[in-house]
């Protein structure tokens, strides 16, 4: 009974913390789009400051610092849980004071600092939830996770909508996430289970931690540089530049810079990078882990990055109108998703729900493909009658577009049931002594469509058209199916060290 009881308890404690995690995602994303739109800002300016979300993608190079060091008074995780959730609540309400269309720099450095504290976040709680589960409650484990990751995008992504078109404030619809994100911090605080006592940051030493980590921001820097001295010297004018040219330099940037930071990390002694990494890549098939992880979930981000642009100016839906249908009716399609995947990963191998999951995912860009070429009112419309829950309220009956119900219906199912195997497999990838710095690479890796792809998206939105673009991130959802067959054998056997580690 006792343990059941401490079951419930990590369960609980995950499902607030994926809620967490949720939250200041959209607010840099899904919400921000809904801003700058409503503000009148260009689709393709919208589509280039999804950049803000790089430190997704980067957050793999300060995690082994998250390892490493703890805040000794609040324990190992949770006291970098409360100091970056107190930092996001802090920086969010910033935001809320800031007009892009007059302070454009000072928007985009905030709304950079939002990510990078959200991201720092990401690495504590995607550690936390590996370290706290038991093996055989990391199925259900990733379904809760993803399940109060949807809630807490549907209340900064669809019920601010609501807000934001009954107050016409988005610095207010901000300040309130400010608030929640402030109660995430007490709750992290008082309520969180610790980890297990035997898990433990390496004992190495700490000055040669930290400059390591210097040299790895100062090799950083030094690619970034030569990049920008090598685009010049070929005479490229990044004023003038096309964005093509911008997402090159962006890109090339990042293949150069990185590796010089890493090899700069280990010539001074950047233990806790160095053995993590080692670590991960002394696993087999480490490295096609990675590619299947890039592709996994490209086709959903492809087909997401610039979802709420598309309702709003491309097929002229209201800001109420696409909050209702994609956040407040979808919370329980997202509810029945997330369960669901939890219940057939009981009895799936993890093979088989990514496989199936992953399918399914891939035929739910058909649904947005529909309603492009149908358009408006294709499949006639039903009648919302007024409701107050609260947190949020209609006050009038509101006409639902019954194709756009469709679409989003089978996107949020299928999109949550992906989501749940695919943390299930980041887990079992990951060691407990730096399950910060592994499940932070793998998930910065899973970043790269999300954030990537919003320039190409923005570009190749403007120039095929919304019906071809849809059918485009169809086509890159395809690679991902294929990898994951050509590894079965190998997703199989970490299916079976999972297994092991439930019998043990």
């Amino acid at each position: 009974m006792f343990k059941q009881i401490q079951r419930l308890q990590r369960l609980t404690a995950i499902l607030f913390l994926g809620f967490a995690s949720g939250l200041p995602l959209a607010l840099t994303g899904q919400a921000m789009q809904a801003w700058l739109t409503t503000d009148g800002v260009a689709i393709a300016t919208i589509g280039f400051l999804a950049l803000v979300g790089m430190p997704y993608t980067f957050k793999f190079l300060w995690a082994p610092l998250m390892d490493r060091f703890e805040p000794s008074w609040l324990g190992r995780r949770r006291g970098w849980l409360v100091l970056t959730q107190l930092f996001l609540a802090v920086s969010i309400y910033y935001l809320s004071t800031i007009s892009y269309t007059t302070s454009p720099a000072t928007f985009a450095v905030i709304a950079l600092l939002v990510t990078f504290l959200s991201a720092s976040q990401d690495i504590v709680i995607d550690a936390y939830r590996t370290d706290v589960l038991e093996a055989d409650e990391r199925g259900i484990g990733a379904s809760m996770s993803v399940l109060g990751y949807r809630i807490g995008m549907i209340l900064s992504g669809g019920i601010a909508l609501i807000w934001a078109d009954q107050w016409q404030s988005w610095s207010r619809v901000y300040q309130m996430m400010a608030g929640v994100m402030l109660f995430s911090a007490i709750f992290s605080l008082v309520f969180l289970p610790t980890v297990k006592s035997e898990i433990k940051p390496l004992n190495s030493d700490p000055k040669k931690e930290l400059l390591g980590f210097l040299a790895l921001l100062l090799g950083v820097l030094a690619g970034v540089y030569v990049t920008r001295f090598a685009f010049m010297a070929a005479g490229i004018d990044f004023a003038e530049a096309s964005k093509w040219v911008q997402l090159a330099y962006v890109l090339v940037s990042l293949s150069v810079a990185l590796p010089m930071g890493v090899k700069a990390a280990q010539y001074v002694g950047f233990a806790t990078l160095t053995q993590s990494l080692s670590s991960y890549f002394n696993q087999k098939s480490a490295w096609a882990f990675l590619i299947l992880i890039i592709l996994y979930k490209l086709g959903d981000a492809f087909a997401g990055s610039l979802f709420t642009p598309f309702l709003l100016k491309g097929m002229l839906f209201t800001q109420i109108e696409v909050g209702i249908v994609n956040k407040i009716i979808g919370i329980w399609l997202t509810i029945i998703g997330a369960f669901l995947a939890g219940l057939l990963m009981m009895r799936f191998t993890l093979f088989q729900a990514l496989m199936s999951f992953g399918v399914l995912q891939l035929l739910s860009n058909f649904g947005f493909y529909a309603l492009a070429i149908l358009g408006k009112g294709a499949w006639g419309s039903f009648t919302l009658m007024p409701f107050d829950l609260g947190f949020v309220a209609v006050t009038v009956p509101t006409q639902i577009d019954s194709l756009l119900m469709s679409a989003i219906a089978l996107e949020n199912i299928t999109s949550g049931m992906g989501t749940a195997a695919f943390v299930a497999l980041l887990m079992s990838l990951c060691s407990n002594q730096f399950s910060a710095t592994h499940y932070a690479l793998l998930s910065a890796l899973a970043a790269v469509g999300r954030i990537y792809v919003s320039p190409v998206a923005g570009v190749l939105s403007e120039s095929l058209g919304w019906p071809n673009f849809f059918l485009f991130s169809v086509v890159t959802a395809v690679p991902g199916v294929v990898m994951l067959w050509w590894m079965r054998e190998s997703v199989y056997r970490i299916s079976q060290k999972h297994i092991e580690q439930k019998s043990s």
